[in-house]
């Protein structure tokens, strides 16, 4: 695979970490963002171990002042060149909710991270996305609605079933530039948001995701995937 610059959110842990950490052994350049770089430990030890090929920048993804701080810091990191794969991972789960007792703000909270971030982020670098890019949007099954078959997490589904609209709008908006939009289910994995119960691990979603960003065609654009490259209802 030739080289590439790749941006990560939500790079300091699970998924996203795993991310920065396969996309650096294929050779990438990587810049990793989250909302606490001083704390990421992991990320800036991966960054000692890769000079130059790994910069960590803070990022709030529901913050869309960060999107611009971001944006602007992204030119001098990549030295102007373009980026070929954004991963929009950074998301937030409010475990625990009761039909009742569903509270404002754990609502907006998930709205502004899981689905306004993504589309607002990916807004605001598209001038820096080259032509072809792929942007992989990091869903859920649980935000289909086809599937939907209990009261489960309710903000996380509602804010996940709004970033597939987005992804669907984004794959609309960026197909002049062939640029592919798709929105990924990494399977149950044991991270933080998935527990210690998952059958999949980090490394496996990952390793099987960046398969199966590597073999995307033009008109996979738009589609809702799991994480094997199977077709999940909207």
């Amino acid at each position: 695979m030739d080289r590439r610059h790749c941006l990560v959110t939500g790079a300091n842990r699970g998924l996203g970490l795993e991310f920065v950490r396969q996309l650096l052994v294929r050779g990438h350049h990587v810049v990793a963002a989250c909302r606490q770089p001083g704390k990421a430990l992991a990320l800036n030890q991966l960054a000692g171990d890769h000079p130059g090929r790994l910069h960590v920048l803070p990022l709030d993804v529901g913050d869309p002042r960060s999107h611009a701080e971001l944006a602007r810091e992204l030119q001098l990191v990549t030295d102007g060149e373009p980026l070929d794969l954004l991963i929009n991972n950074a998301g937030v789960l409010r475990g625990g909710e009761r039909f009742g007792s569903v509270r404002p703000a754990d609502l907006e909270a998930s709205l502004r991270t899981n689905a306004m971030g993504p589309f607002l982020l990916t807004q605001a670098l598209a001038p820096q996305l080259a032509d072809g890019a792929t942007i992989a949007n990091i869903s859920s099954e649980v935000g289909s609605i086809a599937l939907k078959q209990e009261f489960r997490t309710p903000s996380y589904a509602i804010g996940k079933a709004a970033q597939n609209m987005a992804t669907s709008l984004l794959a609309q908006a960026l197909a002049e530039r062939g640029i592919k939009v798709v929105a990924l289910h990494p399977g149950w994995v044991q991270t933080d948001m998935g527990g210690a119960q998952a059958t999949l691990t980090p490394a496996e979603s990952v390793t099987a995701l960046l398969q199966l960003l590597g073999r995307l065609e033009p008109a996979d654009s738009g589609s809702f995937l799991d994480w094997q490259g199977q077709p999940l209802p909207w």
